[in-house]
C-alpha cells in the first residue's frame, strides 16, 4: 500500500509540503470551505499527485453506498484507494473534513426541472428530486447538511430554485427563506421515510433469523412493507385511543369510514409537498408576488 501520492524518481523520499502561509486578507475563509469551491493554496512544483481529494471523496460515497456512512472511516477509505491514511491527510484534514466534501459531491447531479411549467410546478419537482436523492442513498442523511457550509453543487440545486422563483416578484432575501422552508420539509419527509424503511429491514432480518449484513434487495419485499411501523397506525387509534385520554382523536376517528383512495406508497409526499406549496402559494398572494389568478 502507497504512503505518498506524488510520483517521484524511485528510492528518493517524497518531497515535504510546503507549510501554508499566514493569511494575508483579513477576512479569510476557512480552509475547508476554499477546498469546496477548488480554491486551494496553489500546488508545489513537481508531478502531478497521483491521488486527489475527489477520488477520495468518491471512494468514500461507493462505501457509504455499500455499508452506510458508519463504515466510512479515513482507513477504509485509504484502503479503498490504494494508499495508507496518513496520504489522505494532504488532502483533507480528517474525516470531519471528509464529510463535509461527502454532503457536497452528493448533489452533484442536478435534476430537470420544467422551465416552462411555473413556479410551482419547479418547486414541486425540485423538492421531490431531494426527497427521491435522500432515499435512494439513504446515508446522505447522517451527513451534517444542516451544520457545513453550502459548496458549489449545492449551491446550483439553490440557484435551480431560485430559476423556477424567477417571474416571482419577491426579493432576494424572501426567495431564500422559501428555498430554505421547502429544504427542511425534505430532511423531515425524508427521515421519515428512510428511518421507517430502516426499522422495517431491520425486523424482517430479525424475525428470518438473518445476519444484519444481509443485504435488503436479498428480503421479501411484501414482508418489509407489512414491517413498516406505521403500517396499522390508524387501526391502532381506532382501537386504543379512547374518548377520555384521546377525545379529540376518538372524535376524528370515529366517524371515519378508512381509506377511500388505493394511492401509491409514495403517495404521502406528493401529499406532504402539496400542502407546502399550498401555504408558499398563500404567502405569494398575500405579497402580491404572484397574479390573481396565477396557480
Amino acid at each position: 500500500m502507497r504512503t505518498d501520492d506524488t510520483p517521484g524518481p524511485a528510492g528518493q523520499p517524497p518531497e515535504t509540503p510546503e507549510q501554508p502561509q499566514p493569511a494575508a486578507r483579513e477576512h479569510e475563509l476557512p480552509v475547508v470551505v476554499q477546498r469546496l469551491w477548488g480554491d486551494a493554496a496553489p500546488r508545489r512544483r513537481g508531478p502531478k499527485p497521483a491521488l486527489s481529494a475527489g477520488q477520495i471523496v468518491r471512494a468514500a460515497m461507493d462505501l457509504a453506498d455499500a455499508e452506510g456512512l458508519a463504515a466510512v472511516s479515513m482507513a477504509r477509505v485509504a484502503e479503498a484507494v490504494g494508499y495508507t491514511s496518513m496520504a489522505l491527510y494532504r488532502h483533507m484534514s480528517g474525516k470531519d473534513e471528509l464529510l463535509i466534501l461527502m454532503s457536497d459531491a452528493v448533489a452533484a447531479d442536478l435534476p430537470d426541472i420544467p422551465e416552462d411549467g411555473g413556479w410551482r410546478a419547479g418547486l414541486e419537482a425540485w423538492t421531490r428530486a431531494q426527497i427521491d436523492l435522500a432515499i435512494t442513498r439513504p446515508w446522505m442523511l447522517d451527513l451534517p447538511l444542516s451544520a457545513v457550509p453550502p459548496g458549489p453543487n449545492r449551491v446550483r440545486w439553490m440557484d435551480q430554485a431560485f430559476g423556477a422563483l424567477r417571474d416571482v416578484d419577491l426579493p432576494a432575501d424572501e426567495k431564500l427563506a422559501i428555498v430554505g422552508l421547502l429544504a427542511q420539509h425534505v430532511l423531515g419527509e425524508a427521515r421519515v421515510h428512510v428511518e421507517t424503511r430502516r426499522a422495517a429491514v431491520e425486523k424482517v432480518r430479525r424475525d428470518a433469523g438473518l445476519p444484519d449484513e444481509t443485504p435488503e434487495a436479498d428480503l421479501d419485499p411484501a414482508a418489509i412493507e407489512a414491517a413498516d411501523p406505521f403500517a396499522d397506525f390508524e387501526t391502532v387509534l381506532l382501537k386504543y385511543a379512547g374518548p377520555q385520554a384521546y377525545p379529540n382523536l376518538f372524535a376524528s376517528f370515529a366517524s371515519w369510514q378508512g381509506g377511500t383512495i388505493d394511492s401509491p406508497a409514495d403517495d404521502d409526499i406528493a401529499f406532504g409537498i402539496t400542502v407546502v406549496l399550498d401555504g408558499v402559494d398563500a404567502y405569494l398572494r398575500r405579497r402580491g408576488a404572484i397574479d390573481g389568478d396565477e396557480s
